[in-house]
């Protein structure tokens, strides 16, 4: 039976976004990374903003939007040239990761799966044929991947997997299951982490078809609404040896996309509070009440001033963070610190702004409610609040406490 596909409504309210630089941060860009910024805040306020609100409250994922983040440039953007990526810095994949959750923090997670957990081992981990055979596809948008970590039991805890693979001689044979996966109902590979028959993890790609692979969906969810979630299912899955990722294993492998993809956070979220002030601004000063504008009010003028520290506080932390991620000198202590700053910054700001805008925040007239509810998500996963904490505390202290 076919299953038509859902009717996306456009908005006809226009997306007027411009940026706030309090301290003139874009003095510190290239020309290079302003152009890149410009024009993925345009593609935003083409392909995203009309149709985001409309895809939230129905539960759609966007997914023509795929292929046109590979034609933007959005997927890979730090992976070289050669195997269709970008070949950019990470000050530009920093800012790509903001405009896009300035649109929607489920975008960017689209869009971060797709670069940091999925191309990223498969470039840093892989072979050369693996790299030539997925990578270009994957940066097209032609080829959607996912990334399998998180297991029913073992959240916090990734040591703790229980999936696992046997060597059968001519293939693995793969078993075990993930969830919270994110594009897993839509997506053409997954990079699956299981442990070998002497427990040690490894990367694995498993292909959409392979026998015993399955990709439920996650429904109900209340956070990340245009974003495609699901399980990822391993029932005696033969998967080609030449699918395991052969230059790292244990569980350094993952963690080190873990961090690459935190990094993307850390900008994503600027975008999300940005867009929350920018929108609580002007609504402040349009908003009339006891005979003038609201943003007169001191209580008005004191939440906006906050809501502006803090977005240019978690600004010169990312932009140092990329510059720290160019030389490769980025610890992941350094990343742990600004993926929890900057996501429970932008989630203060998304509940600061609705506020403001009383009654009418609560709408989808308005972004606040749709940011505060996806970044309740984004502030649990990739490691939670609470858990970048202890990453903080163990570097401080030189003892695990999560040990």
């Amino acid at each position: 039976m076919l299953v038509e596909e859902p009717i996306i409504k456009k908005s006809s309210k226009a997306d007027l976004f411009e940026s706030p630089d309090f301290y003139d941060i874009d003095d510190l860009l290239s020309d290079e990374h302003k152009m890149i910024r410009a024009a993925v805040r345009d593609f935003v306020k083409k392909e995203i903003s009309p149709i985001i609100e409309d895809c939230c409250q129905h539960n759609i994922f966007p997914k023509h939007l795929v292929k046109k983040f590979g034609e933007v440039g959005a997927f890979g953007p730090t992976v070289p040239i050669e195997y269709g990526g970008g070949g950019l810095d990470y000050i530009s994949y920093g800012l790509i990761m903001q405009e896009i959750e300035r649109g929607d923090s489920g975008m960017r997670s689209t869009v971060s799966v797709q670069s940091s957990l999925v191309m990223y081992p498969i470039y840093a981990y892989g072979s050369e044929a693996q790299r030539l055979k997925y990578l270009p596809k994957l940066a097209s948008g032609q080829m959607l991947g996912c990334f399998g970590l998180t297991e029913p039991d073992h959240g916090s805890n990734p040591s703790g997997m229980v999936t696992n693979f046997k060597d059968m001689g001519d293939y693995y044979l793969l078993n075990g299951a993930k969830m919270w996966i994110s594009n897993s109902p839509l997506a053409d590979i997954a990079v699956v982490w299981a442990k070998n028959e002497q427990g040690r993890i490894h990367g694995i790609i498993v292909e959409r078809g392979m026998e015993g692979f399955s990709t439920p969906e996650t429904h109900g969810k209340w956070s990340l609404r245009a974003s495609c979630t699901g399980e990822l299912v391993f029932d005696n899955v033969k998967v080609p040896k030449e699918n395991l990722l052969p230059n790292k294993s244990g569980l350094g492998a993952p963690l080190g996309c873990l961090d690459s993809a935190r990094y993307g956070i850390a900008w994503g979220v600027i975008g999300a509070a940005m867009d929350c002030y920018e929108t609580a601004k002007r609504y402040a000063l349009e908003r009339i009440q006891f005979g003038k504008p609201i943003a007169s009010f001191q209580l008005i003028q004191k939440k906006l001033a906050e809501m502006l520290t803090e977005i240019t506080k978690a600004q010169l932390l990312a932009l140092r963070l990329g510059e720290l991620k160019n030389k490769g000198k980025a610890t992941t202590a350094q990343i742990s610190m600004a993926k929890r700053n900057n996501v429970a910054m932008a989630l203060e700001i998304a509940r600061d702004s609705r506020q403001i805008l009383g009654g009418m925040g609560i709408t989808g007239e308005y972004p606040m409610m749709r940011h505060s509810m996806n970044l309740e998500s984004v502030v649990t996963y990739e490691g939670t609040h609470d858990i970048h904490l202890l990453i903080l505390g163990k570097e401080i202290t030189g003892i695990a406490a999560f040990e």
